[in-house]
C-alpha cells in the first residue's frame, strides 16, 4: 500500500480531486457544527433575498428608529448571512452545507447498490458463459438501451412521495449496466489463468473461485468505476430534484435549490450560483479523483515501476 499512497500524493490530478472530495465529505459530516443557521428556518421578513454580505444592519423606519418585527413586536436584530438568503428567508450557506449530506449520501448509497448488482451480473455472465452469459447480457443491453435518467423517472413515478430512499433505488437500479460489462470482461480474461485452474484442481466451488480468486483481482477497476459513479449519481440526484421528483422541499438539496432560484438568476444571482458551484466542484472532485486512480492502479504503469 505504500507505493499507492506515494503515487497518490505525487499525482496532482488525483491529489486535487481527493482534497476537493475530502472538503465536501467533512463539511457534510460536520454540517450541524459548521452551518451557522438551521437549513429550514425562515428568518424575519426583512432578510428575504438578502444579498451576499457578512452582516445586515437592522433596518430603520422613516423616523430613523429601528424597525419593529410585526410578528414579535420587538426590535429587529441584525443577522449574519455569508452567502445571502433565499425567497423564504433561509440561509443559503446552511442549506448548501446540509445539502451536501443529501447529495453525497445519495451518490454513495446508489453507487453501492449499482456495484452490487453489476458485480453479480457481470461475474455470473463472465464465469459461466453460455446461455447464462447471453441472457444476462441481453438484459444488460435492454437496460442500457434506455436513458438512465428516463428509467429513474419511471421508477420514481411509482412512489407516492419520492424521497431519499426512492432515489437510492432509482439510481442504483439504473447505474449498473456499465459496471456489469466491465466486470464481465475482467472475469473473462481472468478465469483461464493458472491460479483459477489450480483452485479448481483442489475442489474449490464456483462461488469460492468467484469471490476469493476472481473478484479480488478486479478490485482496481471496481474502485475506479465506483468513484466515477458517485459523481454521476450526485449529478443525477441534482437533476431529478431540479425536476421536482427527487428530494422534496423544505429538505435542502442542491438540485431543488437550483430549481427555486432558476427564475431569479439575473436579479439575485447568489441564490443559484453558490449551490451550482458546490455541485460542480463536487462532481469535478470525484471525476479528478477517479481519473487519477485509474492512472495509479493501471497494471501497465505498475509493471514499469
Amino acid at each position: 500500500m505504500r507505493w499507492f499512497f506515494e503515487k497518490l500524493f505525487r499525482h496532482r490530478t488525483a491529489f486535487a480531486g481527493m482534497v476537493i472530495v475530502a472538503v465536501f465529505v467533512l463539511a457534510a459530516m460536520a454540517a450541524p457544527l459548521l452551518a451557522p443557521h438551521s437549513p429550514i428556518v425562515q428568518f424575519k421578513w426583512f432578510t428575504r433575498l438578502a444579498p451576499s454580505v457578512l452582516e445586515h444592519a437592522a433596518p430603520v423606519d422613516e423616523t430613523g428608529q429601528t424597525s419593529i418585527d410585526p410578528a414579535t413586536g420587538q426590535p429587529v436584530q441584525p443577522q449574519r448571512f455569508l452567502l445571502g438568503t433565499d425567497f423564504h428567508g433561509r440561509d443559503i450557506l446552511s442549506r448548501i452545507i446540509h445539502g451536501a449530506q443529501v447529495s453525497l449520501l445519495v451518490g454513495v448509497v446508489a453507487t453501492l447498490i449499482a456495484l452490487f448488482i453489476g458485480i453479480i451480473i457481470g461475474s455470473l455472465a463472465g464465469y459461466f458463459g453460455g446461455w447464462m452469459d447471453n441472457a444476462l447480457m441481453r438484459l444488460t443491453d435492454t437496460f442500457f438501451a434506455f436513458p438512465s435518467i428516463l428509467l429513474a423517472i419511471v421508477i420514481l413515478a411509482t412512489f407516492r412521495r419520492p424521497g431519499i430512499w426512492a432515489l437510492f433505488i432509482a439510481l442504483g437500479f439504473t447505474g449498473w449496466t456499465g459496471i456489469a460489462r466491465v466486470i464481465r470482461g475482467q472475469i473473462l480474461s481472468l478465469k483461464e489463468q493458472e491460479f483459477v485452474e489450480a483452485a479448481r484442481s483442489i475442489g474449490a466451488s464456483n462461488l469460492r473461485i468467484i469471490t476469493r480468486h476472481l473478484l479480488p483481482n478486479c478490485l482496481a477497476p471496481i474502485i475506479v468505476l465506483g468513484t466515477l459513479a458517485v459523481a454521476e449519481n450526485v449529478l443525477s440526484e441534482a437533476g431529478l430534484s431540479f425536476l421536482g421528483i427527487g428530494i422534496q422541499p423544505p429538505t435542502p438539496s442542491w438540485g431543488n435549490m437550483l430549481a427555486e432560484a432558476r427564475g431569479n438568476l439575473v436579479d439575485m444571482p447568489w441564490w443559484g450560483v453558490f449551490p451550482g458551484l458546490a455541485l460542480a466542484l463536487t462532481v469535478l472532485g470525484f471525476n479528478l479523483f477517479g481519473d487519477g486512480l485509474r492512472d495509479i492502479l493501471d497494471p501497465r504503469l505498475r509493471i514499469r515501476r
